[in-house]
């Protein structure tokens, strides 16, 4: 397999490059992007959901942006030591019935020494908010790069 930088032991500059890749990845909303970045074997656990390797990720992300609607994600580096880190992210979408809502959630990440993920652990909770409420939108702007997202 091919490395995929950055790989640990992290740095800080180094963390913050993985964080910033893995947000641009899921904003692009391609299920299979998205899971090349994880081991064949990958363990996840999403909110209530267990999947394992990148063909389930892959279909489990489907089946999320299926619901979730013009999904659009801030991740913002919490803390890394040697081939583990620390997340915590907010997205926005809508349902199909026109309902926005924000999710905010914590991921604990760990990588092989080749730079893929193995393991992602994810808790989120979810507020429905109005679409005058918006403050995430695309992909992050440039400018916006390396910016704390807000508490609420």
């Amino acid at each position: 397999m091919k490395m995929r930088p950055p790989v640990p032991p992290f740095t800080e500059e180094t963390a913050r490059q993985k964080v910033q890749a893995a947000e641009d990845a899921w904003n692009t909303r391609d299920p299979d992007k998205v899971a090349a970045a994880y081991t064949a074997d990958s363990v996840w656990r999403n909110r209530d959901t267990f999947v394992t390797g990148r063909d389930e990720i892959a279909a489990f992300l489907r089946g999320k942006w299926d619901r979730e609607l013009e999904y659009a994600l801030r991740k913002d580096l919490w803390a890394y030591s040697g081939n583990r880190i620390a997340v915590r992210f907010q997205y926005e979408s809508r349902d199909a019935s026109g309902q926005w809502w924000r999710s905010y959630g914590n991921e604990q990440w760990e990588f092989d020494e080749e730079g893929y993920m193995r393991r992602r652990e994810a808790s989120i909770n979810d507020l429905a908010i109005s679409e005058s409420e918006r403050r995430i939108f695309g992909t992050r702007p440039e400018s916006e790069r390396g910016d704390a997202i807000p508490l609420r």
